[in-house]
C-alpha cells in the first residue's frame, strides 16, 4: 500500500473515531436529560392537557367556604357603599382588575325569569338598587375565580386556560348548589341566596350563587 493510500486510510479512521465518540457522547447526554415518568404517577398527570372540571372541583369548595365567611347581607353592603364605597370594597371586596369582586348574601322574594336570571327583591334595600341571580343552567362571569385573589394569570399557560378555570369553578358550583333547582316554579318564592358579583354598576348586581336555598 501506498503512503498516499494508508494516509487516506488513517485520516478515515479518525474521522469514524471521532463520530463514534460524539455519537456516544449525545447518546449519554441525551440519558442524563431524560425524566422517567411512571404513567398515573403525579408528574404524568401535571405533563397532561389542564382538565378545568378537575380544577373547578378542586377549588370551589374553598372558593364557597371564602364567600360564606366573607359576605355581608345585602342592606349592610349597600348602605356602605353610599357612605363610603371605598371603604366597603376594601371590607369585603376583591380587586380583579378594572373592578371589585363583592361577596353578599340576602333573602327576598324571586321575580320573573329570563334565561335563568332572576330578580330578587330583598326588604329593606335603599331605593334605586337592583339585585339579580343567576340560576343556569349556563353559569357566566368569572366571579367566584377571581373573589379568593389568588388564582392568578400567571399560574395558567394562557389567556385560554385562564378562562377555562373560571367556567371549571361555575360548573363545579352549578352541579352541587344548583341541580336540583326547578326554576319553573321558583318566580313568587323566598329565596335566600349567598354569592359574589362583579360591581360594576354600584347599584346593580347580578349575583352568582355559592348556596341557593327556596324556602
Amino acid at each position: 500500500m501506498s503512503g498516499i493510500a494508508k494516509a487516506s486510510k488513517a485520516s478515515t479512521n479518525r474521522r469514524r473515531a471521532i463520530i463514534g465518540i460524539a455519537a456516544i457522547a449525545l447518546v449519554g447526554a441525551i440519558a442524563l436529560d431524560t425524566k422517567v415518568v411512571t404513567v398515573g404517577s403525579d408528574a404524568d398527570l401535571r405533563q397532561q392537557a389542564f382538565n378545568p372540571d378537575n380544577f373547578g372541583q378542586e377549588e370551589y369548595p374553598r372558593v364557597r367556604d371564602f364567600v360564606e365567611g366573607r359576605a355581608p347581607d345585602a342592606v349592610t353592603l349597600a348602605n356602605e357603599l353610599a357612605s363610603d364605597k371605598k371603604a366597603a370594597i376594601a371590607a369585603y371586596g376583591t380587586q380583579a382588575g378594572a373592578f371589585p369582586v363583592m361577596p353578599v348574601k340576602f333573602s327576598g322574594t324571586a321575580g320573573e325569569g329570563k334565561s335563568g336570571i332572576f330578580d330578587v327583591n330583598v326588604d329593606g334595600m335603599p331605593s334605586g338598587y337592583k339585585i339579580r341571580v343567576q340560576t343556569g343552567p349556563a353559569i357566566n362571569g368569572t366571579e367566584l375565580r377571581d373573589i379568593p385573589g389568588d388564582i392568578e394569570f400567571g399560574a395558567f399557560k394562557n389567556q385560554i386556560e385562564y378562562q377555562n378555570a373560571g367556567a371549571g369553578i361555575n360548573r363545579a358550583m352549578s352541579e352541587a348548589t344548583l341541580n336540583d333547582l326547578d326554576r319553573d316554579t321558583l318566580t313568587g318564592k323566598t329565596i335566600s341566596v349567598t354569592g359574589a358579583f362583579t360591581m360594576i354598576n354600584p347599584k346593580s348586581w347580578l349575583v352568582t350563587p355559592v348556596a341557593l336555598e327556596v324556602q
